[in-house]
C-alpha cells in the first residue's frame, strides 16, 4: 500500500503516523510512505500510485488531504485508507474509524469497506472535491482566518478563539441558491454528506454518505448575535436545531448571483467564487476495518 502523509496536517500527530508504520511493517505488510509538500500535491501521488496498480493508498492526515487523495483515487477500483491525523477528523468520526495506532493497522492490513460518495465544488478556479462538506459564510471566512501556528498551538481551540475574533468583522452578505428547482436565500450555508460537523459535533439526522445527494443546511439569521448563538449551539449538538436553521435534502445547489463569499471545503479555504455543488461522478470505497 502507498500512504500519502500530509506532514503539515500531521506534525501534531506524526508519532501515531510512526507507531501505525511500526505495526503494519512488523506484520510483513509492504508499504510505501510519500509526503506532500505542496496544496494538491496528495491527489497527484494518489493518482501516480494507482496507474502503477496499487490496490490500496492511504492518506495520512486530515479531511482536506483524504479529499486530494480520493480525487486522485475517482474513477478507479483502488480503496481509500485513512490513518485520522488532521485536527477535527470529521470523516474518520462519521465512518467510525479506528483512531489507536493498533486498531488502525490492523483496519489498513483486513481491508472492509464501506461506500462513500463525494460532493463536487465547482468555482471559476475549477473543481474541488470534498468527502464531508462545503461551507459557504462565515464558518469559510473563519476557516480562511485561522492561521497555522495557530492551529498547531490551539488545535480546535483555534477555530473558537478566530470566530469570537471575527464576530463583527465579517459582513454577512445574504447567500442566493437554488437546492435543485428551488430558489432560497440564507445568511450562512453547509451543504453535507455527513451528519457530524466540526469532529464530533453533531448537524443533521438524515445525511445519507453512501449515497449521491446532500443536506443543506440553511442558516437564515445573519449578524454576530446570531453567529454567537450558533456556536453555542455546535457543543450542545443543537447546532441543527437551532432557531432559524432549515435542513434540506437537494442533488444540486446553485449558488446564484452573489457577491463574492468564503467558502471552505472539509476545513480548507476554497476563495470567494464557488458556482454550484453536484454529486462526484462515481462513488469510492473507505476502508473502515
Amino acid at each position: 500500500m502507498v500512504i500519502v502523509f500530509n506532514p503539515v496536517a500531521g506534525r501534531r500527530r506524526a508519532h501515531l503516523l510512526w507507531r501505525v508504520l511500526d505495526v503494519l511493517v512488523a506484520n510483513g505488510v509492504r508499504l510505501e510512505l510519500t509526503e506532500t509538500c505542496r496544496t494538491g500535491h496528495a491527489e497527484v501521488l494518489a493518482l501516480k500510485a494507482v496507474k502503477r496498480g496499487e490496490p490500496m493508498v492511504v492518506a495520512a492526515g486530515g479531511d482536506g488531504t483524504i479529499a486530494e487523495v480520493a480525487n486522485g483515487l475517482m474513477g478507479t477500483d483502488a480503496r481509500l485508507g485513512v490513518i485520522p491525523l488532521g485536527t477535527a477528523n470529521v470523516l474518520a468520526h462519521e465512518l467510525g474509524l479506528p483512531f489507536s495506532p493498533k486498531a488502525v493497522a490492523a483496519a489498513l492490513a483486513f481491508g472492509r469497506t464501506t461506500t462513500l460518495w463525494p460532493g463536487v465544488a465547482s468555482s471559476t478556479q475549477g473543481n474541488r472535491l470534498f468527502v464531508q462538506m462545503l461551507g459557504v459564510g462565515f464558518d469559510a471566512h473563519v476557516v480562511r482566518r485561522v492561521s497555522f501556528p495557530m492551529k498547531k498551538l490551539l488545535g480546535k481551540g483555534a477555530y473558537v478563539l478566530r470566530s469570537v475574533a471575527e464576530l463583527t468583522r465579517y459582513s454577512y452578505p445574504p447567500i442566493r441558491l437554488r437546492l435543485d428547482e428551488v430558489e432560497t436565500q440564507a445568511a450562512s450555508v453547509i451543504v453535507s454528506k455527513g451528519r457530524l460537523y466540526g469532529g464530533r459535533f453533531h448537524l443533521t439526522t438524515d445525511a445519507m454518505p453512501g449515497e449521491p445527494g446532500f443536506t443543506v443546511v440553511l442558516f437564515d439569521r445573519g449578524g454576530p448575535a446570531a453567529a454567537l448563538m450558533y456556536g453555542a449551539a455546535l457543543p450542545l449538538n443543537l447546532l441543527g436545531w437551532a432557531p432559524g436553521v432549515r435542513r434540506v435534502r437537494a442533488n444540486r445547489v446553485d449558488f446564484i448571483g452573489n457577491a463574492p463569499v468564503p467558502a471552505q471545503a472539509d476545513g480548507d479555504p476554497v476563495g470567494c467564487a464557488v458556482t454550484s455543488v453536484t454529486n462526484a461522478r462515481a462513488p469510492i470505497q473507505v476502508v473502515v476495518g
